[in-house]
């Protein structure tokens, strides 16, 4: 029998482009110092098949559209995250830092499904049978009848998927995992795909939803090709300070649901618990208001948020004054100074300016710039605002106030939390009045300021 032949590439960890030779730089995406030596066996045959029960071009009005079907994970934020819970025969990635709580998650998520009387297997490969035990028995779930495998062999793991059918399958973690196809040591840029594919056609075949847990770079994006993200249905982030309790889950794709969005979780002995009400975890308790402080009505996924915006002013002791965001764009901090200064009036050149979003959320939407100017222009002012003011709005290069997305949820989100005041852009003022809530709009950023501390 003739042998499969090999050759080295390198291949790029961020766009997975291969080239013959190293370089310090890649042509395809340009990153430095991401090629790596990868081993390419040249084998006579495919070992790929198609996904599709059907091979015949067809027309779009004959195929038959089912409903999809979906099983909870146990926990309603998880839910939410996923778009209404598990879709059978889904592959879902999930990443975050080591330790802040994936393997958690992922074991009382099996626990749940195994007690609903399904079959679930958890395959781990950095921690043995009895870690496992031992965490499951500390969470309370010793009891659950969850199927535990050993093993980092993907031909065994996937004879034991064909084998025992089931219907939730955890991958602990996919950097772990090895094929005998490739002669690569496994975590590396060729294991990790060929893996990931390879799984990822077994649970398409036999129906079952995959859960696969990813390393993280020092840059907390997934470790490992960034083919990787387009092979899977779902990519869930774990999120959140490691000194802090609570842990949030966003997801970045998701075919069967929108994307985007939050899950708030709270770190306990007994393992990770919902947040209901997860906008008091981002609002701090100020017995009176301070100044620099400023509320954002925020919108994540189809879930609006209430979270603090801090700034901090303070004279500039350099030649030139620092830019700090923390939670926020600093980019996006920079061209806001420069907005408030030429439509405002208000310099802060000399001045240190630090911007920090509260409990750790990261806001990526551009409804944060209003709150963020006001806080910026209440520390410089060293004034506060008044109790039970919130805001949201862009702030546009000409001064302007652009409307936001969803802003009447983001209204009655700030209703019912009793807020009394509320700054919003014009373009987003209600048809009706809402009770106990007065609504005020603004069309350009010197108004805004104007307002700010008048009735």
């Amino acid at each position: 029998m003739k042998q499969a032949r090999s050759k080295v590439l390198y291949e790029c960890s961020a766009c997975a482009s291969q080239v013959p030779k190293w370089v310090g730089q890649c042509p395809g995406c340009q990153a430095w110092n991401t090629l790596s030596e990868v081993r390419v066996e040249k084998s006579p045959a495919h070992r790929y098949e198609s996904l599709a029960p059907v091979s015949e071009v067809v027309t779009m009005t004959s195929v038959e559209v089912v409903d999809m079907d979906r099983f909870s994970s146990g926990s309603l934020e998880f839910d939410r995250v996923l778009g209404g819970g598990f879709v059978q025969g889904a592959v879902v990635l999930i990443g975050g830092d080591p330790g802040i709580g994936k393997s958690t998650l992922l074991l009382q998520t099996a626990a749940h499904v195994s007690q609903a009387q399904s079959r679930v297997l958890y395959v781990s490969g950095e921690e043995s049978l009895a870690q496992i035990a031992m965490r499951a028995q500390r969470l309370g779930l010793g009891s659950a009848p969850i199927d535990l495998l050993a093993e980092i062999s993907l031909e065994k793991i996937i004879q034991a998927i064909s084998e025992r059918k089931p219907l939730f399958v955890v991958i602990d973690s996919i950097q772990t995992l090895f094929t005998d196809a490739l002669s690569a040591a496994p975590g590396s840029v060729s294991q990790v795909r060929e893996c990931a594919a390879q799984l990822t056609r077994c649970a398409k075949q036999g129906a079952s939803t995959l859960v696969m847990i990813g390393h993280v770079t020092k840059e907390g994006s997934l470790a490992g090709p960034r083919v990787l993200e387009h092979m899977v249905d779902a990519v869930l982030y774990f999120e959140g300070d490691s000194h802090s309790s609570f842990r949030l889950v966003r997801s970045f794709k998701n075919r069967f649901g929108s994307s985007n969005e939050l899950g708030v979780f709270a770190m306990t002995e007994r393992g990770l618990r919902p947040v209901a009400n997860p906008s008091a975890i981002f609002l701090s308790q100020h017995l009176k208001p301070v100044p620099g402080s400023a509320v954002l009505v925020t919108q994540e996924g189809s879930r609006p948020l209430l979270v603090e915006i801090q700034a901090l002013l303070d004279a500039s002791a350099g030649m030139q004054a620092r830019r700090l965001a923390v939670g926020l764009d600093a980019q996006r901090l920079a061209l806001l100074l420069a907005v408030l200064h030429r439509h405002a009036g208000i310099a802060c050149h000399d001045q240190d300016v630090f911007l920090n979003a509260v409990g750790g959320v990261r806001i990526n939407e551009p409804a944060a710039d209003l709150a963020s100017l006001f806080a910026i222009v209440s520390s410089f002012k060293n004034r506060a605002l008044e109790k039970g003011i919130a805001v949201f709005g862009e702030v546009g290069l000409a001064g302007e106030i652009r409307p936001c997305p969803r802003g009447q949820d983001r209204i009655r989100e700030a209703a019912k939390l009793g807020y009394q005041r509320l700054i919003v852009p014009k373009a987003n003022l209600p048809k009706a009045a809402i009770e106990g809530l007065q609504i005020v709009g603004v069309d350009r950023l010197d108004q805004a300021i104007e307002v700010l501390w008048t009735g």
